[in-house]
C-alpha cells in the first residue's frame, strides 16, 4: 500500500465525493479513482460504495483507522523535516498548502462551549498544528476514535478505546435549572411529579439523557412538551427565556442567574480525555492543552 493511495482513502470518505477528494488533493477525479481502485487491488477488498455521498465498506472502516495514523505521522515527519508544508508529491501527495498537522478532535457541545476554547486558543498559539473540532455526545464520541475520524476524544467512557491512552479531566457539574418566572408559573409547590408532566423540557437533541435521566428519578411516568435546541450556548438562552427548564451545567451559570429546581437532582458528568497512542510531538502538544484546559473542571466527588 502507498502513501498516497491512502490518502486518496482518507479525502474521499472526508468529503463524501470524488470531486471534492480531488480538489483537495489537487487531483483530478479519474486520478483519485485510479488510486482507490489499486488500494482495492492490492487488500483484495472493495473499500468503499461508490454512491453520493461515499461511504466505507467494513473492510474500508478497518483499513481507514490505521491510514490516517499512518499520514498523520508522514506529515509530522515531513514538517519536522522541511519546516515548512510538504511539496506535491511529498508524504503521499499531500497538498502543498499543509503547512501545519491536521488534528481532529472530537468533543461534547457543552466543553466546546464553556472550558475547551482556552486548550484551542493555546494550540493556535503554538503554530504546529491545524486543529479540526468535532462534535458529538460525550457518550459517542470515542466511536469516533474507533473509526479513525478523530484522533483524540473528550468523552464520559472511562473504558480505553484500544490504542488509545486515557487521561481523567475533571467533572462538570449539571443542576436542574429554570428562570424564576418559569419557576413561579410552573412549580409554584416546587417541582412536584404532577407539575413536572406538564412543565415545558429542554433537550438539547435525541442523544440528550440529563432531563430524561431526572424525570425517571422523580415522574416516571411523566411526558412533558419537549423543546429541541441543538446549540449549548442557546440551549441556556432559552431557559433564561422561560422556554422550559432543563440541566445547566455549572459553568454556564457561574453568577446562578437561573433558580434550581431541587438541589438533590444535580447530576456529575466525569469526562475523561483519550488520544491515539503514537508518538507524535503535535499530538502531545493537543493533549497538554486539553489537561490544562480541563484544570478548571472540578475533580470527581466521590
Amino acid at each position: 500500500m502507498e502513501l498516497a493511495q491512502l490518502r486518496a482513502l482518507a479525502a474521499v470518505v472526508d468529503h463524501e465525493t470524488f470531486d471534492a477528494a480531488a480538489g483537495e488533493l489537487r487531483l483530478t477525479p479519474s486520478a483519485v479513482s485510479q488510486r482507490i481502485k489499486a488500494l482495492e487491488r492490492s487488500v483484495g477488498s472493495v473499500l468503499v460504495r461508490r454512491l453520493k455521498p461515499v461511504r466505507p465498506t467494513p473492510a474500508g472502516e478497518q483499513l481507514l483507522r490505521s491510514a490516517r495514523q499512518l499520514l498523520l505521522l508522514a506529515d509530522e515527519a515531513v514538517l519536522a523535516l522541511r519546516g515548512t508544508g510538504p511539496a506535491e508529491g511529498e508524504a503521499g501527495g499531500a497538498p502543498p498548502s499543509a503547512d501545519r498537522l491536521r488534528v481532529p478532535i472530537v468533543a461534547n457541545a457543552d466543553s466546546i462551549a464553556t472550558w475547551l476554547p482556552a486548550a484551542y486558543r493555546e494550540i493556535a498559539l503554538g503554530g504546529r498544528v491545524a486543529l479540526e473540532l468535532l462534535r458529538d455526545d460525550e457518550h459517542s464520541t470515542a466511536d469516533l476514535l474507533r473509526s479513525g475520524d478523530a484522533v483524540g476524544a473528550i468523552t464520559a467512557d472511562p473504558r480505553p478505546v484500544q490504542g488509545c491512552t486515557l487521561r481523567p479531566l475533571g467533572t462538570m457539574v449539571y443542576r436542574a435549572k429554570a428562570s424564576r418566572d418559569f419557576a413561579a408559573r410552573w412549580f409554584p409547590d416546587g417541582p412536584t411529579p404532577e407539575a413536572l408532566a406538564a412543565a415545558p423540557v429542554m433537550q438539547y437533541d435525541r442523544k440528550d439523557t440529563h432531563q430524561l435521566a431526572a424525570l425517571a428519578r422523580v415522574a416516571p411516568d411523566a411526558t412533558p412538551p419537549q423543546h429541541f435546541i441543538p446549540d449549548s450556548v442557546q440551549f441556556v438562552e432559552s431557559i433564561h427565556a422561560g422556554l422550559g427548564w432543563g440541566m445547566v451545567p455549572d459553568q454556564q451559570d457561574p453568577e446562578n442567574t437561573l433558580v434550581e429546581l431541587d438541589p438533590g437532582w444535580s447530576e456529575d458528568l466525569r469526562l475523561f480525555w483519550q488520544v491515539w497512542t503514537l508518538d507524535s510531538p503535535g499530538l502531545a502538544e493537543v493533549t497538554n492543552a486539553v489537561v490544562r484546559a480541563a484544570q478548571t473542571l472540578p475533580p470527581h466527588r466521590n
